[in-house]
């Protein structure tokens, strides 16, 4: 014998006015959640584009330290450089990034058999694993003396690098900021 249904029973006023206020209740929780992930996306944006930046590194210039693929989280802000700091900067449309050896007031040569002189004096850089030769068909006669705001960049991979050995010193307001960590792109 098969079950038969029990007519369902109207609703009362009250059960209906629950009802109603429940499902406006979800819906307003709803637009409440999209309108503060619109606000969060928004203020990501602002922070990312004027305080912070992101940039995968394109090639081994960085290399062993920093590799081809590995993500670069860089401050915008800093106006304090010194040596030794790595960062993000700009030429000719390109975004490079580069260690600091001199900044405005040093004087810097690279001699013909690859060293590295700041102020007169050769630079022992321990963690450089690789020679810091003179470019030959570079436009830069050395020794250069920097100007104020002017620094001279070298990437770790010295062999074959663009840096201030190709274009000359890099200027304050080609500097797109200070790198402050990297991702690793085996850990994405």
């Amino acid at each position: 014998m098969a079950k038969r249904k029990q007519p369902q029973q109207p609703l009362t006023p009250l059960q209906i006015i629950k009802k109603r206020r429940r499902r406006l209740a979800d819906r307003a929780d709803i637009i409440s959640f999209v309108y503060r992930l619109v606000l969060l996306i928004a203020m990501l944006v602002v922070v990312f584009a004027g305080v912070f930046g992101i940039m995968p590194m394109p090639n081994d210039d960085m290399s062993p330290r920093i590799s081809a693929g590995d993500l670069l989280f860089y401050y915008r802000l800093n106006r304090e450089w010194n040596n030794s700091d790595v960062m993000v900067f700009q030429k000719d449309g390109t975004r490079y990034v580069a260690r600091i050896v001199a900044r405005g007031g040093d004087t810097v040569e690279i001699t013909e058999d690859a060293t590295l002189k700041v102020n007169g004096s050769v630079v022992m850089e321990n963690d450089i694993y690789f020679s810091t030769p003179q470019y030959e068909d570079s436009t830069v006669t050395y020794p250069v003396t920097l100007a104020d705001g002017e620094f001279f960049v070298l990437c770790d991979y010295r062999e074959g690098a663009r840096d201030s050995r190709y274009f000359g010193p890099v200027t304050q307001d080609e500097i797109l900021g200070k790198v402050i960590t990297v991702v690793r792109r085996s850990g994405l």
